[in-house]
């Protein structure tokens, strides 16, 4: 399993952190989020080190979708309903300053960088299309409109934000990353204070930013409550159809589609991480009925941590963990969500104000409907009484036979069979059965 991604860009190496070192901000993860984090901080003239476990871009971001785009499915019409108008706002605003910034850097590098409408799709309620028309209309967003797209199905309506982006991720990101302060195959096994352990030295930094797509720290942020994975599926297929734009369905496990050079990416099947799914399978027979005489070149699954109200936990750890932050729940909108992050946090490393600070705080309520139904699938597979179990908090480990690996239902940590780790929350490798 390989996304196209992974085969068109020439990774940078660095080197394994071989001593003792002091840095003023330290990131630990090499992912998108990280390398912005860097990249911005770098471009402040503030020192920072990066320590990724593995090597940069090896986790989650490899496997996105890659569409720039500040319309995350229909969620201003859920904002302006739960949060008011107010919220909504913000949220548009954070996450449009973050695609100029992001498309402004795109364009900088070779990155297979493309503008491209984005349409968000209902398949059969014109209610909630309308609706979120109004919403954006009321928080002074004049979006499009569609009710026919060049997709093999007829929908009932179709919400368009016009000029949107695509990209290839690693190609731009192994770009950016070739002058940052990196170490490589550097994992963080426990921080003490302000000082992170890692196998062959201690680095003592003045603020770390956590950006492991799931935070690993269980003690502060309660983030194994306020947050639950999903993976969902892509195929990359030749001689498909040029649809020129991004497509994605408003409802969850819909199918995404967009272009990327001659291939079509078709997306979805998506499920909670975890739980039974049909994997590629759904995507291959959709296929097979409207894009006949294609051939699938790849194929890959995404995952992503989702939030208990759809916006990310960005800023302080948690109310008490001075210096310490964190950037994670980018619920299926890694590009701009990252961005946001970045700038958001490179200011906060600063002592600097940001309007954005409270919208996206870590610390704001979890009384949301999501933390019942996190916390009743953290409680049945603790009492589950099956082996494995993921050493992250003990939950009962569930088969994946479409990837063969073990998956943890209560916070998505996954294993290969033999019982490496693949995901995080979990650090370590599954324990040997006596």
């Amino acid at each position: 399993m390989q996304s196209v991604w992974e085969e068109s860009a020439r990774k940078p190496k660095f080197p394994r952190l071989a001593h003792d070192l002091k840095t003023d901000v330290l990131i630990i993860g090499g992912g998108i989020a990280g390398i912005l984090c860097a990249y911005m901080l770098q471009q402040a003239g503030v020192e920072y080190t990066l320590v990724e476990a593995r090597e940069i871009c090896s986790g989650i971001t490899k496997n996105t979708t890659a569409k720039i785009t500040f319309q995350h499915g229909l969620i201003y019409s859920r904002l302006v309903r739960e949060f008011g108008a107010e919220t909504a706002r913000l949220y548009l605003e954070a996450n449009e300053q973050a695609f100029d910034r992001l498309c402004s850097l795109c364009m900088q590098v070779a990155c297979d960088f493309e503008y491209k409408d984005n349409y968000v799709y209902s398949v059969d309620n014109a209610e909630k299309i309308a609706d979120e028309l109004a919403a954006l209309k009321t928080i002074g967003y004049q979006a499009e409109t569609a009710k026919r797209l060049p997709l093999p199905f007829a929908v009932a309506g179709a919400v368009c934000f016009k000029k949107q982006a695509q990209f290839s991720p690693l190609k731009f990101l192994y770009a950016i990353a070739k002058k940052l302060h990196i170490f490589e195959n550097t994992p963080v096994k426990e921080l003490v204070g302000k000082t992170a352990v890692t196998e062959n030295g201690r680095i003592a930094a003045n603020k770390i930013i956590v950006a492991t797509h799931f935070p690993f720290l269980n003690k502060h942020g309660f983030y194994f409550l306020k947050m639950y994975q999903h993976r969902s599926y892509v195929i990359a297929l030749e001689n498909a159809q040029n649809i020129n734009g991004m497509y994605v369905e408003c409802e969850p496990g819909g199918l995404s589609f967009r272009n990327y050079n001659d291939l079509l990416l078709l997306g979805g099947s998506g499920h909670r991480t975890g739980k039974k799914g049909s994997g590629w399978q759904a995507l291959r027979s959709f296929a097979g009925l409207n894009y006949r005489g294609a051939l699938e070149k790849y194929n890959w699954a995404a995952q992503d941590c989702m939030t208990l109200d759809g916006i990310p936990y960005i800023g302080a750890y948690s109310s008490g963990t001075d210096g310490l932050f964190v950037a994670t729940g980018f619920n299926k909108w890694g590009m701009t969500s990252a961005m946001a992050a970045a700038t958001l946090l490179c200011d906060l490393v600063r002592g600097q104000k940001n309007p954005y600070t409270a919208l996206f705080s870590p610390s704001r309520t979890i009384l949301r409907p999501q933390l019942a139904v996190n916390a009743f699938e953290a409680a049945v597979n603790l009492l589950t009484p099956t082996a494995p179990r993921c050493p992250h908090m003990g939950c009962a480990l569930k088969w994946n036979r479409y990837e063969h690996s073990w998956d943890c239902p209560c916070h998505g940590s996954r294993f290969t069979r033999e019982g490496k780790l693949i995901d995080n929350p979990a650090t370590g490798d599954l324990k040997k059965q006596p």
